[in-house]
């Protein structure tokens, strides 16, 4: 299978944005304040960036609620180009239990996390459309863990399908995810240890348990 290099398609509309003097306006689904850190400081040189924080798969509450309070904090303390505004979602944990079903043993990167990128990623091309706003895309491509091809060809199916547009994007590029921790680690932002839904939470555990039964 041939590779998409969705940086430089990014790169490549950019320029034409700047060439025909246009900001255009974006919905940057965030999985979390410290993913979203570079993203935001990238993309707000370009475009009007609204944050929408929508992740119902969030496993227990109250990390749910600590993770949307530090998007909040990070947003309202990072300068920017052109002013960031924030949009939480609703935190509706039923709809990721439904999509999740049957797959609860499937493992990280497997089809429950497929699904579960096309539920926030579908949900954000529908408020895109909501709000009028030109394009969409996802902080979720930042992360070592996720394969930005699958997200890309997720993005672009919804898009067609909500019919809005979608911003390709590959944003561990350029040291993307090098940025994102040093920006993280300058603004005190907390970082958690596992991708956020309780079959990672779990995973993460046994992992930890593991490790310390070697070190034992």
């Amino acid at each position: 299978m041939n590779r998409v290099n969705y940086q430089k398609e990014l790169d490549s509309l950019i320029e034409t944005f700047q060439k025909e003097g246009r900001v255009p306006s974006l919905l940057l689904h965030s999985c979390c304040g410290p993913c979203s850190s570079y993203c935001i400081e990238y993309l707000s040189q370009y475009f009007h960036v609204t944050v929408f924080y929508y992740n119902p798969n969030i496993y227990p509450d109250e990390e749910y609620y600590h993770r949307v309070k530090e998007q909040q904090r990070f947003i309202n303390a990072f300068p920017t180009k052109y002013p960031v505004k924030f949009i939480e979602g609703d935190y509706d944990k039923d709809s990721f239990y439904k999509i999740a079903k049957g797959l609860e043993k499937e493992p990280e990167k497997g089809a429950r996390c497929h699904k579960c990128y096309e539920l926030r990623l579908r949900r954000t091309a529908q408020a895109t459309k909501e709000l009028g706003l030109d394009f969409f895309t996802t902080t979720l491509t930042i992360s070592p863990m996720k394969d930005s091809q699958v997200l890309n060809e997720i993005g672009t199916k919804v898009a067609a399908e909500e019919g809005v547009s979608w911003l390709p994007s590959d944003f561990k590029k350029r040291e993307g995810y090098k940025r994102s921790t040093e920006i993280s680690k300058d603004y005190d932002m907390y970082r958690q240890d596992y991708c956020g839904c309780v079959y990672s939470y779990n995973e993460r555990q046994l992992q930890k348990q593991a490790k310390e039964n070697t070190e034992d």
